[in-house]
């Protein structure tokens, strides 16, 4: 009366659970090593920001928020415009620094994002991208780039000006932690805990201390309740100058304190 499902049209020994074992303990491996790198403990010799900086983080995220930020700019028109490549900092992408590409293109300069999304950290391949951006706005315009960085997009910015020192004219980094230790910041959890390795072990060879051979300026804040000061200025071997700006770290991004100091380094 009823006819039965053939035999060979199931075969419940074709689920691999075997696979399916490996799948999951290799994903409980990776969680717990990103809950290893988060609660990973702090290093002795290092330096972070007093805590009593962070309201000011906050309200100036808040007011970011609520469109209240800022007030108009009143950077000068440059008698020189420059080529400028914006680097995002940290899990931010190029609509983060968007106002401060505004307002240096009101002021003449020529502002390219770096067209590599959100930045989530280093790797070979973002480093490659990287480079060869470079190279296209360098080959573009045909005259060397200034590079602005903001946090680790300021550290991004010195790697790629040792490798493309005839192409980049000038390294400007906003609060961009170069120095000190690895650990001398607020982020350093986060970051290892979103890319996977730890902060002083990074998956490319670099020495972030070492100067670039091309001119280098970082601006840092005595406000920034993120990247402590002694790794955002750096030491005298490892920049050319250190410029004190009295913005909080996300001001770095688009406060007209910053802007105002980064049109008067391209100037």
């Amino acid at each position: 009366m009823f006819e039965l499902l053939p035999r060979s049209r199931f075969h419940p020994a074709r689920f691999d659970l075997g696979r399916l074992r490996d799948v999951v303990v290799a994903s409980f491996d990776a969680v717990r090593r990103r809950l290893a790198l988060l609660t990973a403990p702090q290093p002795k010799g290092a330096h972070t920001p007093p805590l009593r900086l962070l309201p000011g983080e906050i309200a100036y995220y808040a007011r970011w928020l609520a469109g209240k930020a800022f007030y108009p700019c009143t950077l000068p028109e440059s008698d020189s415009p420059k080529v400028v490549i914006l680097l995002p900092g940290f899990g931010a992408d190029a609509r983060r620094m968007a106002r401060m590409a505004h307002e240096l293109e009101q002021a003449g300069h020529k502002v390219k994002r770096w067209k590599l999304g959100y930045n989530l950290g280093p790797s070979e391949e973002r480093f490659r991208q990287l480079s060869d951006r470079i190279v296209e706005v360098h080959e573009r315009y045909g005259t060397p780039v200034y590079l602005v960085g903001w946090s680790l997009g300021g550290v991004f910015a010195r790697e790629m000006a040792k490798l493309h020192p005839e192409r980049v004219a000038k390294v400007i980094t906003l609060g961009s932690p170069f120095s000190h230790t690895p650990w001398s910041n607020h982020l350093w959890r986060t970051y290892q805990a979103v890319t996977g390795y730890p902060v002083n072990d990074p998956p490319i060879a670099c020495d972030v201390r070492a100067k670039p051979p091309v001119e280098t300026v970082a601006l840092w804040s005595p406000c920034d309740a993120v990247i402590s000061p002694r790794a955002a200025r750096g030491l005298p071997g490892e920049r050319d100058r250190a410029v004190s700006v009295r913005c909080t770290h996300l001001g770095f991004a688009d406060s007209n304190e910053a802007i105002l100091a980064v049109g008067r380094e391209l100037a």
